[in-house]
């Protein structure tokens, strides 16, 4: 690169140049007009998914940093697939989630990597490995969270705990979808704990079932056993209707917890002795605007920041096996607030891996 040029690059420009590296952006599936080929075949009911694996994505460069600015080796197994989803098809007020994963993994390269959970910096003797972004162009939604399915399969197949980032919350149906898919475990055994502003129970939003506002009501058609609501403030009728009268669902609403702060340590003492295994699905509208000006839909009278980080480490120490997570709806603003703090709930939930794997 000549003199000329590097004058008229920006310092910003430079510094995430020599920081956060090149990616090598690959599409996952081969597109419509070419169908993925060998792999397997899976039928579950009337859907079939072709699963092609093994999953190769990886940055070329050979000094190769991801999530926390860390160095990371492509030459073993990781323990953690840092996943990116820039998932936005249904956003129904703010846009931007399309850039919240990439943003997230570049302001995590200013998170401290010591965590008091574990007494120790990360990654603590863990192998993180930050996958290259889903890509991909399809005919429709659907499509879409197919494909998305086949690159959750594909990262977790090896045995890697996965730590989604999206993108619209939509991103949960397919990873559940993929855990299926690997036979672990009957999905009627699983708890999701869903840390949201919003319940996320509608049949339908704006004429789509896929959407972000309903999947956590496809999850249960799909056959996970329970949803614990930590959060919720802002929902309809018809979804309050299931919340009182579903048995699977139990709800803590945000307007509880801030006017009895007591019951924060209720609720972290429950989750703390759930049993089998438990997918974790923050939304980060669930905090308070103020820690997160830019997600997609914010609601006010939010959570708390270190309420949410007391569930993220009682969980993890807790009884449970929890075996995953997501952290979506996140949009980038220009203060770097809201991207600065999903990247430090990711960093809990890193942190709260290595505790469950005997780390530091």
């Amino acid at each position: 690169m000549d003199s000329a040029t590097l004058t008229s690059m920006s310092a910003s420009t430079l510094f995430r140049m020599a920081c956060v590296r090149s990616w090598s952006f690959r599409p996952i599936l081969a597109s419509p007009r070419t169908p993925p080929t060998g792999g397997r075949l899976f039928q579950i009911g009337s859907r079939k998914r072709r699963i092609v694996t093994p999953l190769r994505v990886r940055m070329v460069d050979t000094d190769v940093f991801g999530f926390l600015g860390l160095r990371e080796d492509w030459d073993v197994l990781p323990d953690v697939a840092i996943m990116q989803i820039p998932l936005e098809m249904t956003v129904s007020y703010g846009t931007g989630t399309s850039k919240g994963p990439s943003s997230t993994i570049e302001a995590s390269s200013q998170v401290e990597t010591y965590s008091t959970f574990i007494g120790g910096d990360l990654p603590s003797g863990m192998v993180i490995r930050t996958l290259d972004p889903w890509v991909y162009e399809g005919p429709s939604l659907e499509a879409h969270l197919d494909s998305i399915e086949s690159y959750v399969f594909n990262g977790i197949s090896g045995g890697a705990f996965p730590l989604l980032l999206g993108g619209e919350h939509g991103i949960l149906l397919p990873a559940i979808r993929a855990l299926k898919l690997t036979g672990n475990f009957p999905l009627e055994n699983l708890t999701l704990v869903q840390v949201d502003a919003h319940a996320d129970l509608r049949d339908e939003l704006n004429g789509e079932r896929f959407s972000h506002g309903t999947v956590v009501r496809r999850c249960l058609d799909e056959g996970i056993g329970r949803v614990l609501q930590i959060g919720v403030r802002a929902f309809s009728e018809e979804e309050c209707i299931m919340m009182e009268n579903d048995d699977r669902i139990l709800s803590w609403m945000a307007r509880d917890i801030r006017k009895n702060r007591a019951l924060e340590s209720e609720i972290t003492d429950f989750v703390a002795e759930v049993q089998g295994p438990v997918w974790l699905s923050i939304d980060i509208d669930a905090l308070d605007p103020s820690n997160v000006p830019a997600t997609g839909t914010p609601v006010p009278g939010g959570l708390d920041y270190w309420f949410v980080n007391e569930i993220i480490e009682r969980l993890f120490s807790g009884t449970a096996n929890v075996v995953g997570a997501d952290v979506s709806e996140i949009v980038p603003d220009d203060h770097g607030v809201t991207q600065f703090t999903a990247a430090t709930i990711a960093t809990s939930i890193l942190a709260g891996v290595c505790y469950r794997n005997g780390g530091e």
